[in-house]
Formats: C-alpha cells, structure tokens, sequence
C-alpha cells in the first residue's frame, strides 16, 4: 500500500511580510488514517485537506466554497488547531501556530472563534442564554466579574438579541436566534478572526438574508476577519472579498471574489458558478452538468482530482497533476490548461501518457499470467 509522505513545496502565496496579514496558511495538509498494519501504523490515509495555501488581511473575508465533502470544515478546525495538521504552517498576526504550547495557544483562543453550522447542538441544553455567552468572559477574564451582566447583555443588543433573553433556555428560540446567540458567544471574547462553518445553511432564506447583514455589520463596526465557509454562492458573493474553491481536499481556484465571478477559470469552479440562479427572467442560464460521481477522497484518481467529471480532460490530465499556476495577478488556478510549460509541448505528454499506459497494461497481463500459474500447480 501506498505509504504517505508529506514534503513542503512551494506555496502559492507570494513572499510577502507576514505582520501584513492576520492570517496566513502554508501548503497546509490534514490526514485521517482509515487503515493501519498489525503494528498500528497507518497504511492509507484519507487526504481531508492536501496542500492549500492562501492569506486574509485584516477586516476582510474569504470564502471558502466547494461540494460536500471537499474538506471545507476540516480547514476551518485545522486553522484553529481544533485539529492538528499533518503538514504546513499557519501563521497568526505573523506568528507560527506550529509547535506552541497548549497553555500558549489557549490565550490564542479569545483572538480566533468559530460560528457551528448546526445552532442548536452546539449550545448546551441546561444552560441559560446569558451564561453561555458569559461562561468564556469569565473564564478569560475579559471584563472584570462585576461587570460580565452588562457587558453580556451589551453584546446581546449588538446581536439582535432582546435583554428578556438572558435568562431563557435555547430550546425557547428560532433557529434564526439561536445562531444570533452563537455568534454573540463568538463575539464576547473580542475574537480578530471568527471562522464562520456554514452559519446560515439551517436556516431559512428571510432569516439567512438576516444573520448575513448581521454578520456584515459586525465586520464593519469591529474590523472583524473571516472565513466564510459555506456552499450558498450568493451568500459568499456578498459577504466576502476573496474565494477559494476546493475539490477532495485540494485547492482548484483562488483569488477575487469579484474576478472569480466575473472570469471562474477552472472547468469545476465555471460548473459551481454556473448555477447560481439569475434574478431575471429574460436571461437564460447555461448550466454546467458534471457527469458522474464524486470520486472517494480515500482513494482519489491519479494526476487531476477532478479529471474524472471534466469535459475538457486531457491526457495529461489522468496522471499528472497539475501546478498552481497565476493566471491573472493574484488569481491563481490548478489546471493544466493555463500552464504554458504543458500546453506548449502538449504532445510530449500525450505521449507519456500513452508509455505509462502501455506499461499499466503488461503489468497487469504479467500479473494475470502468474496467476494462472499459480492456479495450474
């Protein structure tokens, strides 16, 4: 079995002072072992997040954007170290996360928040609204003990909440109010960055629009950061000022928001944008249907995640896999079509692909020849 090796190469990111930037992540990578040897040690990995690479600058937002299952929420739990990475560097305010201390990175906690997907499970039942979002002011000792009443109830107000809520269970609330209460105990710590996983997926599309503008407003009254994860493509349009999509644990497209829109390079992030519907009648869509399923992340294909469900695959496509290529400046794409080295000598890998095929097959006749020798005796 394949055994995994993890190397650094080179981020996408250009060389810039790392003070600039709140949050920088490097070449990162998260891996689940699904199978280990009678000694315990793992033989095959699931690659939940392989080599991705991007920065946010202060009091701006990304989006993070992709099918189920691509590895969005495993990146937002790996940045906060919820999960410990199996590779690469995360970088805070210009420090290295990697390798501090559990007590160090515990003072770190009140800098970096995360908003759940699910607003009810991840609030305790038999706890009131009001210490909930106090628990963390005390524990931090954020504001004086005498002052944690007022100063709650002041981020309740900030949040949309109504002072009669702080002594009320969740299971009293919408879904819209519970995620208003999750984003006030987000909040009450003073956070700089707030990693936000799905916060309006559960909810209904009035009170999605709601939670966004809240969630805006917030970001310009603080000079909040985030990390907009999410699969609403108009919702990320919105909120955020860069997007990166990801396909099976990999990075496909980053840059702009309003570039990425406006000119979606790669086939899967052109398919994604393609339906986002359109609020007028008179223009028809072209949608993009991608055939077929969405490969195992346990064992991806060869050279191009995404070669399997592409009109435009290539035979480079099926066993080389491609570079991150700046298509445009700060617009960066991993596909094979907008890299001159490999469009300009097409043919050589072409050829290539036709040897390395040709030997697949002997192998496999070897193989099945030996078999039935084996068979015969």
């Amino acid at each position: 079995m394949e055994e995994i090796r993890i190397e650094d190469t080179q981020s996408v990111c250009p060389s810039e002072p790392a003070s600039e930037y709140i949050l920088e992540v490097r070449n990162l990578k998260k891996y689940f072992p699904i199978e280990k040897n009678l000694f315990g040690k793992p033989t095959r990995y699931l690659k939940a997040v392989d080599d991705i690479s991007f920065k946010i600058e202060k009091g701006t937002a990304i989006g993070v954007v992709g099918e189920s299952g691509c590895g969005k929420t495993t990146l937002g739990r790996t940045i906060l170290k919820l999960y410990e990475a199996d590779g690469g560097e995360i970088f805070f305010e210009g420090r290295n996360l990697n390798g501090i201390s559990k007590k160090e990175m515990r003072k770190l906690r009140t800098e970096m928040q995360l908003i759940f997907q699910d607003p009810y499970s991840s609030l305790p039942p038999r706890m009131t609204i009001g210490n909930i979002i106090a628990e963390a002011v005390r524990v931090h000792r954020i504001v004086p003990a005498e002052d944690v009443t007022s100063y709650v109830r002041d981020i309740m107000k900030k949040c949309g909440l109504q002072p009669q809520h702080y002594d009320r269970y969740p299971h009293e609330f919408s879904g819209g109010q519970r995620q208003r209460i999750c984003i006030a105990r987000a909040l009450a710590v003073n956070p700089k960055l707030v990693i936000c996983d799905e916060p309006v997926s559960a909810l209904d599309v009035s009170i999605q629009a709601q939670i966004i503008n809240l969630l805006k407003e917030l970001q310009n009254n603080l000079g909040l950061t985030y990390v907009f994860i999410s699969h609403d493509l108009s919702v990320v349009k919105y909120i955020t000022d860069r997007i990166l999509v990801m396909y099976l644990g990999n990075m496909m497209e980053y840059g702009d928001t309003k570039a990425l829109f406006a000119n979606p390079l790669h086939p899967y992030t052109q398919a994604l944008f393609s339906a986002v519907p359109i609020p007028d009648p008179d223009v028809k869509m072209q949608r993009i249907i991608l055939e077929g399923d969405i490969p195992s992340p346990a064992s991806p294909p060869r050279g191009c995640k995404f070669h399997t469900r592409c009109s435009k695959c290539m035979k480079v496509c099926k066993y080389l896999q491609p570079e991150y290529v700046e298509a445009e400046e700060g617009h960066f794409v991993s596909c094979h079509l907008y890299n001159p080295t490999v469009m300009d000598d097409l043919s050589k890998y072409d050829e290539e692909y036709d040897r390395l095929t040709e030997e697949e097959e002997r192998r496999k006749e070897d193989e099945k020849k030996k078999g039935k020798a084996r068979i015969r005796r």
